[in-house]
C-alpha cells in the first residue's frame, strides 16, 4: 500500500512541471505552487478519533487563461496514528490523493476554497478474523476551508474534509471526517 501512495505522489509530482511551459502574466512571478504541513484530527467512523500529520501541495492556474482563474490541483497525504480515543488500539488510517481545488481569490488576506480529491486509503485495525487486520480502498474526499495570509508568502489553513471509503463491510461505506490546521508557503512573488 505504501508503494501505491508513493507512486501516486510521484506521478502527480512529475506532472507538475508540464504546466510550467506557459509565459507568466504581469500579475506576479515565481512558481504557482504552495506547499503546506499540518495537524489533522478525524472522527474515524470506526472507533473514536485519531490525529496525525498532513502534507499538501497546490498547483494553481492563476497565470493561465481567465476561465481557469481560481482552479488548481492539490495533492495531499495524511497519517492518522495518534491520540486514539476509541477502543481499537491498532487503528491507523493513511490516505494519499489528488484532485481539483477551486480558490476564491477576491480578497487579499482570505482565500476560501473547495476541493474534491480521489486517492488511496489504508486502514489497520484489530479483528477477530485471522489474517484480516488491514484493508485498502479508493477514497473520495470533498472538502473546503480557508487560507489566511499571516506574513507575505506564509498562509495558515483551516480545512474540513469528509471521506468516502466505499464497499467496506457488507457494502457499508466508511466515512471518516475531520479538520486540518496547518501552514503553507506560496512560492509565487506576492506584490
Amino acid at each position: 500500500m505504501y508503494l501505491k501512495m508513493i507512486l501516486a505522489v510521484f506521478v502527480v509530482g512529475a506532472a507538475i512541471p508540464a504546466f510550467s511551459q506557459v509565459t507568466p502574466t504581469a500579475t506576479g512571478g515565481g512558481l504557482p505552487l504552495s506547499v503546506g504541513i499540518g495537524y489533522s484530527n478525524y472522527h474515524t467512523d470506526w472507533s473514536g478519533r485519531l490525529g496525525g500529520g498532513t502534507v499538501w501541495a497546490d498547483w494553481n492556474f492563476y497565470q493561465r487563461p481567465s476561465f481557469l482563474h481560481g482552479f488548481g490541483l492539490e495533492v495531499e497525504a495524511r497519517d492518522l496514528n495518534y491520540g486514539r480515543t476509541g477502543s481499537d488500539p491498532k487503528l491507523r488510517m493513511d490516505t494519499a490523493g489528488g484532485g481539483a481545488i477551486y480558490t476564491w481569490r477576491h480578497y487579499r488576506k482570505f482565500h476560501p476554497y473547495a476541493k474534491f480529491l480521489v486517492g488511496f486509503g489504508s486502514i489497520d485495525f484489530s479483528s477477530s478474523v485471522p489474517d484480516y487486520t488491514h484493508d485498502s480502498r479508493t477514497v473520495y474526499a470533498p472538502g473546503g476551508g480557508l487560507d489566511y495570509r499571516v506574513y507575505r508568502n506564509v498562509w495558515v489553513r483551516g480545512n474540513y474534509e469528509y471521506q468516502f471509503w466505499p464497499s467496506f463491510f457488507n457494502h457499508h461505506a466508511l466515512n471518516p471526517n475531520g479538520f486540518i490546521i496547518g501552514a503553507s508557503y506560496d512560492f509565487r512573488h506576492i506584490h
